[in-house]
């Protein structure tokens, strides 16, 4: 057996256990878990305290995590959703961020505090759906018009940020951007290919009674389906010089689409939230905290100024996507739906991390975006469920009564 330390992945564990008992335990906490679990991290890590470290285990774990957190978040892209006019509009919302991205990307790039304005734009462009979505279903508004038209907007901002990152900044060495294209084109043609294929072998009578065999043994035949998939996308997406990342969210989406009615197991999808978010999710949030540059971050006050202005930053570019809703739903739901779509963490940390890999971004500058990310997740959606509450009907005033009071 390999000569490997497991005490850092073990105080890693604690704090995955810990967040959400003390979630449990302190209700009234109306914080994230994920916001937790990044400050924990920085919190027992070298910026700090110096107790935990990301050594070898911790990384790999890490990396998996990652993948899975992108696996699921292309679980929840609903294929058939993207289509008619919610679809045109959240394209033309898209493309408004994408424009104001660029615009604050070269005034970045110009301050000197950005090597890449494109990547800072793309940065800036996602939406976390998966914070989306549960304050969605707090405020009851999932079934509304302008419910659907924010998870389907968060739902193209999510692909096309994932693409665009992976198009133009893959940490795989040797190709450029248009060779990617053309490698993309392929990888596209793969998936959808190897989408066509599930469809078919789901259709075989005799297949489906060996997984109804072996689905709820200690086979779990389908959970072990998902995760084969997830890794054969992955690695063909590093084989296609692409970034894995790529793989690991279309994956999701290739699984939500073949299984898009979710009769195929009832219980599936939350057996990989249970390995997802039971396991491998929380390591990479922790060790995200654990690799912050925070204490070069607060060294410099011209650095730790860079938060509030990168917040700023993505309220702007991607709440901007809300404006051609305002027409359709108006004014205060219209800035309901800006605010969750400026709401962004997991797709920071990974093009963050991606970022300060190819050299483009720098550790300190990689520590000020995933701080401006998690006060996004803090204030905007409690701001937006503000805005979603309906206005407490007006009490009618007796014209008679308040002439005889006069």
């Amino acid at each position: 057996m390999p000569d490997v330390g497991f005490l850092n992945l073990f105080a890693v564990a604690l704090v995955a256990f810990g967040v959400p008992m003390l979630l449990g335990l302190a209700p009234w906490l109306r914080v994230p878990g994920p916001v937790l679990e990044i400050v924990a991290g920085v919190v027992l890590g070298p910026a700090v305290l110096g107790w935990v470290d990301a050594d070898l285990p911790v990384r790999v774990l890490a990396v998996v995590g990652l993948a899975f957190l992108l696996f699921l978040a292309g679980l929840e892209i609903d294929v058939q959703a993207l289509r008619g006019r919610p679809f045109v509009l959240a394209l033309a919302g898209f493309a408004i961020t994408l424009v104001l991205g660029v615009l604050a990307g070269g005034l970045f790039a110009a301050a000197g505090w950005v090597r890449s304005g494109l990547l800072l734009a793309i940065t800036l462009s996602a939406t976390s759906l998966g914070l989306v979505v549960p304050v969605l279903k707090d405020a009851g508004q999932t079934g509304t018009r302008i419910g659907q038209a924010v998870v389907v907007a968060a739902s193209v901002a999510d692909v096309g940020a994932v693409l665009l990152l992976s198009l133009f900044f893959s940490t795989q060495r040797g190709t450029g951007a248009g060779t990617r294209v053309v490698l993309l084109a392929g990888f596209a043609l793969f998936v959808a290919f190897l989408a066509w294929a599930l469809l078919r072998a789901g259709r075989s009578p005799r297949l489906g009674e060996a997984l109804l065999r072996q689905q709820d043994t200690t086979g779990e035949v389908r959970v072990r389906a998902c995760v084969a998939l997830l890794l054969g996308l992955v690695a063909v997406a590093s084989r296609f010089g692409l970034e894995t990342i790529l793989g690991a969210f279309v994956a999701g989406a290739v699984l939500a689409f073949v299984d898009r009615d979710g009769m195929s197991h009832p219980r599936l999808r939350a057996k990989l939230d249970a390995v997802g978010y039971g396991f491998v999710v929380p390591v990479f949030f922790v060790a995200s905290g654990l690799q912050l540059d925070v204490r070069g971050l607060l060294a410099d006050p011209a650095a730790l100024a860079r938060v509030p202005a990168f917040l700023v930053a993505l309220l702007v570019v991607r709440g901007a996507a809300a404006l051609p809703l305002l027409p359709t739903v108006g004014r205060r739901p219209a800035a309901a739906a800006g605010l969750l779509q400026a709401t962004s963490l997991p797709f920071i940390l990974t093009a963050t991390q991606i970022g300060v890999a190819t050299s483009v971004l720098s550790p300190v500058t990689a520590a000020a975006l995933v701080a401006a990310g998690l006060l996004s997740v803090l204030l905007f959606p409690a701001a937006a469920l503000t805005l979603l509450r309906p206005a407490p009907p007006a009490v009618p005033v007796d014209p008679v009564g308040a002439h005889a009071a006069g």
